[in-house]
Protein backbone atom coordinates (compact mmCIF):
# COMPACT_ATOMS: atom_id res chain seq x y z
CA UNK A 1 0.00 0.00 0.00
CA UNK A 2 1.29 3.53 -0.62
CA UNK A 3 0.40 6.57 1.14
CA UNK A 4 -0.19 10.14 0.02
CA UNK A 5 -0.57 13.22 2.31
CA UNK A 6 -1.99 16.26 1.32
CA UNK A 7 -0.49 18.70 3.86
CA UNK A 8 -0.26 22.42 3.77
CA UNK A 9 -0.05 24.90 6.90
CA UNK A 10 -1.92 27.61 4.90
CA UNK A 11 -5.39 27.40 5.13
CA UNK A 12 -7.47 27.69 2.10
CA UNK A 13 -5.02 25.83 -0.07
CA UNK A 14 -7.32 23.18 -0.86
CA UNK A 15 -6.42 20.04 0.07
CA UNK A 16 -9.49 18.71 0.67
CA UNK A 17 -10.74 19.10 -2.80
CA UNK A 18 -7.48 18.47 -3.95
CA UNK A 19 -7.25 14.97 -2.26
CA UNK A 20 -11.15 14.01 -2.66
CA UNK A 21 -10.31 14.35 -6.37
CA UNK A 22 -7.14 12.53 -6.83
CA UNK A 23 -8.73 9.39 -4.49
CA UNK A 24 -11.24 9.69 -7.02
CA UNK A 25 -9.10 9.61 -10.35
CA UNK A 26 -6.96 6.67 -8.81
CA UNK A 27 -9.51 4.53 -8.87
CA UNK A 28 -11.01 5.16 -11.91
CA UNK A 29 -7.51 4.75 -13.26
CA UNK A 30 -7.26 0.86 -11.57
CA UNK A 31 -5.33 1.49 -8.63
CA UNK A 32 -7.43 0.61 -6.38
CA UNK A 33 -9.20 -0.37 -3.78
CA UNK A 34 -8.48 3.18 -2.72
CA UNK A 35 -9.15 4.61 0.87
CA UNK A 36 -9.36 8.54 2.43
CA UNK A 37 -8.43 9.18 5.94
CA UNK A 38 -9.59 12.88 7.20
CA UNK A 39 -7.26 13.91 9.95
CA UNK A 40 -8.57 17.62 9.98
CA UNK A 41 -10.89 18.45 12.90
CA UNK A 42 -13.27 20.37 10.54
CA UNK A 43 -13.74 17.17 9.14
CA UNK A 44 -14.51 18.49 5.10
CA UNK A 45 -13.29 15.53 3.73
CA UNK A 46 -15.55 13.25 5.55
CA UNK A 47 -18.71 15.28 4.88
CA UNK A 48 -17.68 15.26 1.21
CA UNK A 49 -17.55 11.32 1.38
CA UNK A 50 -20.74 10.82 3.25
CA UNK A 51 -22.79 12.94 0.33
CA UNK A 52 -21.37 11.09 -1.98
CA UNK A 53 -23.34 7.79 -3.54
CA UNK A 54 -20.76 5.68 -5.77
CA UNK A 55 -19.09 3.19 -3.78
CA UNK A 56 -15.81 4.02 -4.16
CA UNK A 57 -13.24 5.72 -2.82
CA UNK A 58 -13.40 3.99 0.72
CA UNK A 59 -13.52 5.87 3.74
CA UNK A 60 -11.33 5.17 6.78
CA UNK A 61 -12.34 6.67 10.17
CA UNK A 62 -8.93 6.33 12.15
CA UNK A 63 -7.31 8.68 14.86
CA UNK A 64 -3.54 10.27 14.39
CA UNK A 65 -3.07 8.31 18.03
CA UNK A 66 -3.84 4.79 15.98
CA UNK A 67 -3.02 5.95 12.36
CA UNK A 68 0.09 3.27 12.23
CA UNK A 69 -1.79 0.67 13.35
CA UNK A 70 -5.00 1.58 11.23
CA UNK A 71 -2.49 1.84 8.42
CA UNK A 72 -1.01 -1.78 8.57
CA UNK A 73 -4.82 -3.22 9.52
CA UNK A 74 -5.60 -1.30 5.64
CA UNK A 75 -2.51 -3.15 4.12
CA UNK A 76 -4.32 -6.63 5.87
CA UNK A 77 -7.56 -5.63 4.04
CA UNK A 78 -5.78 -5.33 0.99
CA UNK A 79 -5.83 -1.18 0.26
CA UNK A 80 -3.45 -0.23 -2.46
CA UNK A 81 -3.75 3.55 -2.05
CA UNK A 82 -4.20 5.79 1.02
CA UNK A 83 -4.75 9.62 0.73
CA UNK A 84 -4.55 11.60 4.08
CA UNK A 85 -6.27 15.28 4.20
CA UNK A 86 -4.21 16.71 6.71
CA UNK A 87 -5.62 20.16 9.21
CA UNK A 88 -3.89 23.65 8.12
CA UNK A 89 -2.56 24.36 11.52
CA UNK A 90 -2.03 21.26 13.68
CA UNK A 91 1.66 20.57 13.26
CA UNK A 92 1.69 17.61 15.60
CA UNK A 93 -0.81 15.89 13.35
CA UNK A 94 0.69 17.01 10.30
CA UNK A 95 4.09 16.19 11.31
CA UNK A 96 2.73 12.15 12.36
CA UNK A 97 0.59 12.11 8.84
CA UNK A 98 3.59 12.99 7.01
CA UNK A 99 5.82 10.65 8.83
CA UNK A 100 4.07 7.65 7.74
CA UNK A 101 3.57 8.83 3.90
CA UNK A 102 5.44 8.00 0.65
CA UNK A 103 4.74 10.94 -1.22
CA UNK A 104 3.71 15.03 0.39
CA UNK A 105 1.18 16.31 -2.30
CA UNK A 106 1.52 20.41 -0.93
CA UNK A 107 -0.81 22.43 -2.91
CA UNK A 108 -0.40 26.04 -2.94
CA UNK A 109 -2.78 28.82 -4.80
CA UNK A 110 -0.81 31.21 -6.78
CA UNK A 111 -0.49 33.87 -4.08
CA UNK A 112 2.24 35.64 -2.12
CA UNK A 113 0.56 34.33 1.29
CA UNK A 114 0.55 30.78 0.02
CA UNK A 115 4.18 30.68 -1.55
CA UNK A 116 5.17 31.83 1.83
CA UNK A 117 3.21 29.26 3.81
CA UNK A 118 4.82 26.90 1.56
CA UNK A 119 8.03 27.20 3.02
CA UNK A 120 7.33 26.37 6.80
CA UNK A 121 5.64 23.40 5.11
CA UNK A 122 8.49 22.39 2.98
CA UNK A 123 10.75 23.11 6.13
CA UNK A 124 8.61 19.69 8.21
CA UNK A 125 8.51 17.55 5.34
CA UNK A 126 12.57 17.76 4.83
CA UNK A 127 12.98 16.93 8.77
CA UNK A 128 10.89 13.31 8.07
CA UNK A 129 13.19 13.69 4.80
CA UNK A 130 10.07 12.41 2.69
CA UNK A 131 9.46 13.30 -0.86
CA UNK A 132 7.38 16.11 -1.76
CA UNK A 133 5.53 17.37 -4.99
CA UNK A 134 3.92 21.16 -5.09
CA UNK A 135 1.12 21.78 -7.13
CA UNK A 136 -0.03 25.33 -7.85
CA UNK A 137 -3.76 24.85 -7.68
CA UNK A 138 -6.81 27.34 -7.93
CA UNK A 139 -4.35 29.33 -10.55
CA UNK A 140 -5.75 32.31 -13.69
CA UNK A 141 -4.78 31.60 -16.69
CA UNK A 142 -1.74 33.42 -18.04
CA UNK A 143 -1.99 35.31 -14.93
CA UNK A 144 1.81 36.92 -14.01
CA UNK A 145 1.34 35.95 -10.45
CA UNK A 146 1.11 32.09 -11.80
CA UNK A 147 4.29 32.04 -13.73
CA UNK A 148 6.20 33.63 -10.53
CA UNK A 149 4.33 30.98 -8.63
CA UNK A 150 5.94 28.78 -10.69
CA UNK A 151 8.93 30.32 -10.37
CA UNK A 152 9.37 30.47 -6.56
CA UNK A 153 7.89 27.01 -6.08
CA UNK A 154 10.23 25.27 -8.41
CA UNK A 155 13.18 26.35 -6.02
CA UNK A 156 11.79 24.56 -3.32
CA UNK A 157 11.30 21.44 -4.32
CA UNK A 158 10.00 19.40 -7.18
CA UNK A 159 6.94 20.87 -8.95
CA UNK A 160 3.92 19.20 -10.83
CA UNK A 161 4.00 19.93 -14.45
CA UNK A 162 0.30 20.13 -14.50
CA UNK A 163 -1.48 23.20 -13.05
CA UNK A 164 -4.60 23.13 -11.46
CA UNK A 165 -7.10 26.51 -12.79
CA UNK A 166 -9.72 27.83 -10.61
CA UNK A 167 -12.84 26.62 -11.93
CA UNK A 168 -16.02 26.90 -9.59
CA UNK A 169 -16.61 23.41 -11.25
CA UNK A 170 -13.99 22.02 -8.83
CA UNK A 171 -16.38 23.75 -5.55
CA UNK A 172 -19.79 23.00 -7.11
CA UNK A 173 -19.00 19.08 -7.16
CA UNK A 174 -17.75 18.76 -3.98
CA UNK A 175 -21.27 20.09 -2.99
CA UNK A 176 -23.01 16.51 -3.34
CA UNK A 177 -20.11 13.89 -3.20
CA UNK A 178 -18.83 14.25 -6.57
CA UNK A 179 -15.85 15.13 -8.81
CA UNK A 180 -15.09 17.20 -11.95
CA UNK A 181 -14.83 13.91 -13.59
CA UNK A 182 -18.13 13.13 -12.81
CA UNK A 183 -19.97 16.08 -13.71
CA UNK A 184 -21.34 16.96 -17.28
CA UNK A 185 -19.43 19.73 -18.77
CA UNK A 186 -16.23 19.53 -16.92
CA UNK A 187 -13.58 17.98 -19.49
CA UNK A 188 -10.62 20.44 -18.89
CA UNK A 189 -10.96 20.36 -15.08
CA UNK A 190 -11.63 16.71 -15.61
CA UNK A 191 -8.41 16.60 -17.98
CA UNK A 192 -6.27 18.64 -15.18
CA UNK A 193 -6.64 15.75 -12.81
CA UNK A 194 -6.43 12.99 -14.70
CA UNK A 195 -3.05 14.44 -15.97
CA UNK A 196 -1.99 15.07 -12.24
CA UNK A 197 -2.87 12.07 -10.96
CA UNK A 198 -0.80 10.24 -14.19
CA UNK A 199 2.04 12.19 -13.36
CA UNK A 200 1.70 11.87 -9.31
CA UNK A 201 1.15 7.67 -10.14
CA UNK A 202 4.67 7.78 -12.70
CA UNK A 203 6.36 9.67 -9.86
CA UNK A 204 5.11 6.90 -7.26
CA UNK A 205 6.33 3.63 -9.53
CA UNK A 206 9.97 5.76 -10.35
CA UNK A 207 10.31 5.83 -6.22
CA UNK A 208 9.34 2.44 -5.25
CA UNK A 209 8.82 0.35 -8.46
CA UNK A 210 5.81 -1.65 -6.54
CA UNK A 211 2.63 0.34 -7.76
CA UNK A 212 0.53 -1.28 -10.27
CA UNK A 213 -2.61 -1.12 -11.54
CA UNK A 214 -5.08 -3.92 -9.76
CA UNK A 215 -7.94 -3.48 -11.81
CA UNK A 216 -8.44 -7.61 -11.41
CA UNK A 217 -8.63 -6.86 -7.48
CA UNK A 218 -12.43 -6.50 -6.25
CA UNK A 219 -13.31 -3.47 -4.23
CA UNK A 220 -15.48 -3.61 -1.09
CA UNK A 221 -18.49 -1.87 -1.18
CA UNK A 222 -19.33 1.17 0.68
CA UNK A 223 -20.21 -0.76 4.08
CA UNK A 224 -18.30 -1.48 7.19
CA UNK A 225 -15.14 -3.40 7.13
CA UNK A 226 -13.70 -3.84 10.40
CA UNK A 227 -12.34 -2.26 12.41
CA UNK A 228 -11.47 1.12 10.18
CA UNK A 229 -13.32 1.23 6.95
CA UNK A 230 -16.41 2.53 7.58
CA UNK A 231 -19.88 3.09 5.91
CA UNK A 232 -21.70 6.12 4.53
CA UNK A 233 -23.92 6.43 7.25
CA UNK A 234 -20.75 6.26 10.23
CA UNK A 235 -17.92 8.44 8.73
CA UNK A 236 -18.25 11.77 10.00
Amino acid sequence: MHIIAVASQKGGSGKTTMAGHLAVQADRSGFGPVALVDTDPQGSLSEWWNARTAETPLFARTSTGRLATDIQRMRELGIKLLVVDTPPAIEATITEVIALADLVIIPARPSPHDLRAAGATVELIERLNKPLVFVINAATPRARITAEAVMALSQHGTLAPVIIHHRTGYAASMIDGRTVMEVPGEARSAEEISLLWEYLANRLNRDFRTMLPSTLLSTPPKQEIEPILLGQQEAS
